[in-house]
C-alpha cells in the first residue's frame, strides 16, 4: 500500500469515528449545560468553593468568575513549582526558577501548555499530576463555559442572564471531561502508554554515559492534554515519545481525542439555539478548512523535490517512521488548527511551505475546529463578521440567529479579532529589533524569523506547540510569551462575554424574506472566505518574510 493511500484511509477512518460520536456527544453536552439538576459530587464542589449554582449571572459577574478562578490557578501553580524541591515525589528535581514558573503557570491556566523546559528533567510527580494535569481539566472547562455563555446569548431574549459560571465549570469537568478521560486513558494504557509513579531508573549505557528514564502518570495526562486541547507533554518529545504515543493506532486515536469535543460542540450549539442546521453550517466550515489544510500539507510533504526526498518517499526529516508522513501531517494540521499544541513530529523540520501551513492554522484563530470552547466562540465571532459584511453588500441591517448585529456587537467582534494579531506582531517585532532576543535563534534567515513568529503566534493563540530551534528558556521569552498567553486567552473572553450579554438582552427579530439564510452552503462559503481574507490581510507581510520566503527560495 502506498503512503498516500494509507493517509487517505486514515483520514476516512478518523472522519467516520468523529461522525459516529458527533450526535450523541453533542446532544449530551447540550443536556449537561441545560439541566437544572446537580449531582451529589457537584454539590460537594459547590460547597467547597462557596458557590451558589442556582444564581443566574449577567456578563460582568460571569467574567469575574472566569478571571478570579484563573488568577487563583496561576498563583497556585506558580507556588507549587517554586516549592517543588521541598515536596515529596519531586524525584530530586529542584524548584523551578521564577521566570519559568510564571511562564508555565500562565501556559497551563490559559490552556496553552507552552513548555520551555524538559518535562522529564524538571517536573516531579506532584507538579505533573497535582498541578499541570489538574489545569488541563479546568482550563478546558473554562473555555467550554465561555462558549456556552455565548450560545445562551443567542438562545435567550430580553434578559442579560448567561447562566452560572461555577455550575458550568463543575459540570464540564464532572460530566464531560472526566468520563471521557477515564475511557481514553484505559485505551492508551492497553496500547502501551506508561502509567505509574516510578522514580528515575537506569536503563542502559550509551557512549559511556548512563541512560535514565523516569516513570509517571503519563497516559492519564496524555488523554486530557489531547481531549482538552491542551498539548503539554509529560516528556520533552511530546507525542513523538513512545511512552506517550506508542504506535500508529494511538496516534490516530489521539487525533480523534483532539477533534472530538470541538467538532461536537457545533451540535451542542445547534441544539441549544433550536436549529441543528445552524450547527451543521458551522461544522461544514470547520471541516472544509481542516480537510483542505491536510491535503495541502500532504502535497508539500510528499512532493519529491530532491533525490533524498525521492528515496525517503517524501520529507521524512523530523517525523517518526511508525507514523509516516501522512499520519504526522494529519496530527500537525489537527494540533495547529485547534489550540492543542501537542506534536508527534517537529514542525521546524517540515518543508518551508509545510511549516507555513502549521503557522497559518494558528493564525486563522484556531477555529477549524479550534480549541475546546474557544473554537466555537471564535467561529461564532467570525460568523457575526460575515453576516455584517453580507448586510453591507445588500444594504440591510445584519441579523444572525434572530439577533440584530448593531454597532455595539460589531465593535466587540472587531476588538476580538484584533487582540491576537496585535500581540503576535508587536512581540515578534520587539524580539527581532532588540539586541538580546535574536541570540536565541538557532537558524539564520527566513527560517530563524519563522521560529520567533511561530513562538508568539503559538503563545497568543493559546496553542503551545513550538517550531523548535528557538532557545525560549530565557527571561525575555519566558516573560513575554507568558504575557502573550494570558492576554491572548482572557482579553478575547472579555469581548465574548460582553457580546453574549448584549445579544441576550435583545428582543428577537422575526425572519423575513430578506433575512440571510445562515444555515445554507452559501453562508458556509461566505464564512470560510471571510476567515481567509481577514487572516491574509492581517498576516501576509509576516508570512512573506518567513515561511513563504523559505518555501519559494
Amino acid at each position: 500500500m502506498s503512503p498516500e493511500l494509507a493517509g487517505v484511509l486514515q483520514l476516512l477512518a478518523l472522519m467516520a469515528a468523529l461522525a459516529l460520536a458527533y450526535r450523541p456527544l453533542g446532544d449530551h453536552m447540550a443536556r449537561v449545560y441545560s439541566s437544572d439538576r446537580h449531582l451529589r459530587v457537584e454539590k460537594w464542589a459547590y460547597r467547597a468553593i462557596g458557590a451558589n449554582p442556582g444564581v443566574q449571572m449577567h456578563w460582568p459577574a460571569y467574567l469575574r468568575g472566569v478571571l478570579a478562578f484563573s488568577l487563583a490557578g496561576v498563583l497556585f501553580l506558580y507556588l507549587l513549582q517554586r516549592v517543588q524541591g521541598s515536596l515529596p515525589g519531586s524525584l530530586g528535581f529542584a524548584s523551578i526558577d521564577p521566570d519559568q514558573a510564571f511562564n508555565t503557570a500562565a501556559s497551563f491556566v490559559s490552556n496553552t501548555n507552552w513548555q520551555s523546559y524538559y518535562g522529564e528533567q524538571a517536573m516531579g510527580h506532584v507538579v505533573q499530576t497535582g498541578g499541570l494535569a489538574v489545569q488541563n481539566f479546568v482550563s478546558a472547562a473554562v473555555g467550554m463555559a465561555v462558549a456556552v455563555a455565548l450560545v445562551r446569548g443567542f438562545a435567550r431574549s430580553r434578559t442579560g442572564e448567561l447562566g452560572n459560571f461555577w455550575a458550568d465549570l463543575v459540570r464540564g469537568v464532572v460530566r464531560i471531561l472526566l468520563p471521557l478521560a477515564v475511557v481514553g486513558a484505559l485505551v492508551l494504557v492497553a496500547c502501551g502508554a506508561l502509567q505509574n509513579f516510578a522514580g528515575i531508573h537506569e536503563v542502559g549505557q550509551f557512549a559511556g554515559d548512563a541512560q535514565q528514564w523516569n516513570g509517571g502518570a503519563v497516559a492519564s495526562q496524555e488523554v486530557i492534554k489531547e481531549l482538552g486541547t491542551n498539548g503539554g507533554g509529560y516528556f520533552n518529545a511530546n507525542s513523538a515519545h513512545p511512552f506517550e504515543n506508542p504506535n500508529a493506532f494511538t496516534n490516530l486515536f489521539e487525533v480523534f481525542l483532539i477533534l472530538l469535543i470541538p467538532f461536537s460542540l457545533t451540535r451542542t450549539f445547534g441544539t441549544m439555539v433550536g436549529s441543528v442546521r445552524q450547527g451543521y453550517a458551522i461544522l461544514g466550515t470547520m471541516v472544509a478548512i481542516w480537510v483542505a489544510f491536510i491535503v495541502l500539507m500532504w502535497w508539500t510533504e510528499f512532493a519529491h523535490r530532491s533525490p533524498a526526498y525521492e528515496i525517503a518517499g517524501g520529507a521524512m526529516e523530523g517525523k517518526e517512521t511508525r507514523f509516516g508522513i501522512a499520519g504526522s501531517a494529519i496530527f500537525a494540521v489537527s494540533t495547529t488548527l485547534t489550540s492543542t499544541g501537542a506534536v508527534d513530529s517537529f514542525h521546524s523540520s517540515y518543508t518551508g511551505l509545510g511549516g507555513g501551513i502549521t503557522l497559518l492554522g494558528m493564525m486563522l484563530g484556531e477555529i477549524a475546529p479550534g480549541g475546546v470552547g474557544s473554537g466555537l466562540y471564535g467561529m461564532l465571532i467570525m460568523a457575526i463578521i460575515a453576516v455584517f459584511l453580507a448586510g453591507l453588500m445588500v444594504g440591510r441591517t445584519p441579523e444572525y440567529l434572530g439577533k440584530k448585529i448593531g454597532t455595539r456587537e460589531i465593535k466587540l467582534a472587531a476588538c476580538y479579532i484584533l487582540v491576537t494579531p496585535t500581540l503576535v506582531l508587536v512581540f515578534t517585532s520587539a524580539a527581532m529589533a532588540l539586541p538580546t532576543p535574536p541570540d536565541s535563534i538557532l537558524n539564520p534567515g527566513a527560517h530563524g524569523f519563522t521560529e520567533v513568529l511561530y513562538a508568539y503566534t503559538s503563545g497568543a493563540n493559546n496553542n503551545g506547540s513550538a517550531f523548535a530551534g528557538l532557545g525560549a528558556d530565557t527571561q525575555w521569552y519566558n516573560t513575554t510569551i507568558g504575557l502573550a498567553m494570558l492576554l491572548g486567552r482572557f482579553v478575547p473572553m472579555v469581548f465574548v462575554l460582553a457580546l453574549a450579554g448584549s445579544l441576550a438582552a435583545q428582543q428577537p427579530v422575526p425572519v423575513t424574506s430578506g433575512t440571510l439564510r445562515t444555515d445554507k452552503p452559501l453562508f458556509t462559503g461566505l464564512l470560510a472566505g471571510t476567515i481567509l481574507i481577514i487572516t491574509g490581510l492581517t498576516y501576509f507581510p509576516a508570512l512573506a518574510l518567513g515561511p513563504l520566503a523559505e518555501g519559494l527560495a
